[in-house]
């Protein structure tokens, strides 16, 4: 039970992330984000059809790295993104903020959902199972290995929509693969109250 609740937060952290900050201003939050994003754009295919599409493939490639058990929670996980996704995109049509002030909220909330999936074990979907998949080979951080994923499908992106977004979608990136890996790694001590 404990699981399932940060889960659900994390899960529902990163599809606010996505629906409200960041998809309004066609800025993906990551690789298969990105993808989405594409596909709208060239051929109005809802994002959250794309996000599940694309992840039932990786999740069948979870299932034989990761184990079943990380495999079935990323599915639970990736539910509850594409819903979060499916329904506050159709609530919030325009940019809340500036691209500027919406990328940062993005992709501090975005760090902190995913930080969440990767510390209790799951994966958000996505590129992120190439990158816990890599991680379990080479010893080095998710974060870092999914910083270099996106980036490459960021790129693609930009060129694809526009350059200026290059640039916002890296900041995001950079910035929410720093609090992944913060949230995913730190030790938080409860302090004992003291009486007098």
């Amino acid at each position: 039970m404990h699981k399932v609740i940060w889960f659900t937060i994390g899960a529902f952290l990163q599809g606010l992330a996505m629906a409200v900050f960041l998809f309004p201003h066609a800025i993906p939050s990551g690789g298969v984000a990105g993808i989405a994003i594409l596909n709208d754009f060239f051929f109005h295919v809802p994002l959250a059809l794309t996000l599940w599409i694309i992840n039932f493939g990786l999740l069948l490639l979870a299932v034989k790295k990761l184990g079943k058990q990380t495999a079935l929670w990323t599915i639970y996980c990736v539910a509850i993104t594409s819903v979060t996704v499916d329904w506050l995109a159709s609530l919030i049509q325009n940019p809340v903020n500036n691209i500027f002030f919406d990328v940062i909220y993005g992709a501090f909330i975005f760090g902190i959902g995913v930080g969440i999936l990767f510390r209790y074990g799951a994966s958000s979907g996505g590129m992120d199972i190439l990158a816990l998949i890599i991680a379990k080979w080479t010893g080095k951080k998710p974060g870092i290995i999914l910083f270099w994923i996106n980036s490459i499908v960021l790129l693609l992106t930009a060129i694809t929509i526009g350059v200026e977004i290059i640039l916002f979608a890296v900041l995001c990136q950079w910035m929410s693969t720093k609090i992944i890996d913060y949230v995913r790694t730190a030790q938080f001590q409860k302090k004992a109250k003291q009486y007098m």
